[in-house]
C-alpha cells in the first residue's frame, strides 16, 4: 500500500491506495500557515492513514502546488510562501523517517492518469491542467519526466503560439512574463474572452451554462477559447508527439471541448491526421493525490 498527499494552497488531501489502485483510506486537513505547522500536519496525516490501513512505514509520495526542484528538494509555491528557501524534502523525510519523493501537482496528475486513468497504457502522456492556473506534466514509459530543474511540462508559462487578433493584446502573467498561455487558458482568461471589462460578474461555469442553453455570445466565447487551446496543444503535439493528451481541471469539463479542440489542431500539427488521443481525466479532482501515491510506489 502507498500513501499519497496533495499539498495545496487551501487544503491537504491524503489517501492510501493498494497495489490495484483501490482506495483504502482517506483524510483531509486545512493547509496550515507556517513551516513547522506544515511538517506537523503531514506527519499527523501519515500517522492517521497508517492507523486506518493497519500498517506502519508505508511509502509516502507528495504532490505540491508549486515548482519542485528534485535535486535540491526545495519548493517554490505562491500559495505556500513559508516553504521558500527551505530544505523541505529533507526535513519531511527526516520527520517521517523515510524518503518522500515530491513532484509538482500537475506531474502527479499526469502520472495518475498514465498509470490507471484515461491514458493507461500510453507510452508518452502529456497532462494539461486547466483551472485557476494552467499546469502541465509529462510521463514517459510510466515515469514522470521532471527535467534538470523540475520544470518539464510547464507549458502554461510559454507564449501562446500563432496568436490571433481575437486573443486580444498579450497580458502580464503572474510569473512576470507577457503573453503566457496561462493568461488565455485559465479560468480568468476565459472570463476575459467573454468580457474584457473587469468586474463583469461572469464566471467560467456561468459562461459554460449559457453556452449549453444556446446563448450566442457564450458559444462564441467558448469557440475562441477552444481555438486558443487547440493552438497551444498543437505546439505540444509538434514538439513532444505524445500518444495521449489528458485534460484536467475545472475547464476540462467545458461542453464539447474534445471534439472542438481535436478538430481545430489538425491544420497546425505537422501530420495531416494526428493519432494523438485527446481525453478528459478519469479520476477528476483525485488525480493529483492518486498520482502522489503512485510516485511513492515508484520510489
Amino acid at each position: 500500500m502507498y500513501i499519497g498527499i496533495d499539498l495545496g494552497g487551501t487544503k491537504v488531501s491524503a489517501l492510501v491506495l493498494d497495489e490495484t489502485g483501490r482506495e483504502r483510506c482517506r483524510a483531509r486537513r486545512p493547509t496550515p500557515a507556517g513551516y513547522a505547522e506544515t511538517l506537523d500536519t503531514l506527519a499527523d496525516l501519515v500517522a492517521e492513514l497508517e492507523a486506518c490501513a493497519g500498517r506502519r512505514g508505508l511509502p509516502v509520495g507528495l504532490g505540491v502546488a508549486g515548482l519542485v526542484d528534485p535535486a535540491a528538494g526545495t519548493v517554490r509555491a505562491v500559495n505556500l510562501p513559508w516553504l521558500a528557501g527551505r530544505r523541505f524534502g529533507a526535513d519531511l523525510a527526516g520527520r517521517l523517517g523515510r524518503p518522500v519523493p515530491m513532484a509538482n501537482d500537475a506531474n502527479c496528475f499526469a502520472l495518475s492518469e498514465a498509470t490507471d486513468g484515461a491514458a493507461a497504457g500510453a507510452e508518452v502522456v502529456f497532462g494539461a491542467v486547466l483551472g485557476t492556473g494552467v499546469g502541465g506534466g509529462i510521463v514517459v514509459h510510466g515515469r514522470c519526466l521532471t527535467g534538470a530543474h523540475g520544470i518539464a511540462g510547464e507549458w502554461g508559462h510559454t507564449p501562446l503560439p500563432w496568436r490571433e487578433p481575437g486573443d486580444g493584446p498579450p497580458e502580464l502573467c503572474p510569473c512576470g512574463r507577457i503573453g503566457c498561455i496561462e493568461t488565455i487558458l485559465s479560468g480568468a482568461g476565459l472570463v476575459k474572452f467573454h468580457s474584457p471589462l473587469p468586474g463583469c460578474g461572469e464566471t467560467a461555469v456561468g459562461i459554460a451554462e449559457k453556452a449549453i442553453q444556446g446563448d450566442q455570445k457564450a458559444c462564441f466565447t467558448l469557440n475562441r477559447y477552444f481555438s486558443a487551446l487547440a493552438r497551444a496543444l498543437a505546439f505540444v503535439l509538434n514538439f513532444l508527439d505524445p500518444d495521449t493528451i489528458v485534460l484536467g481541471g475545472g475547464l476540462s469539463q467545458l461542453p464539447d471541448i474534445l471534439e472542438n479542440v481535436s478538430r481545430s489542431w489538425r491544420g497546425l500539427a505537422l501530420v495531416a491526421e494526428p493519432r494523438t488521443r485527446l481525453v478528459v481525466a478519469r479520476h477528476g479532482a483525485d488525480s493529483g493525490v492518486r498520482g502522489a501515491a503512485w510516485l511513492a510506489r515508484q520510489r
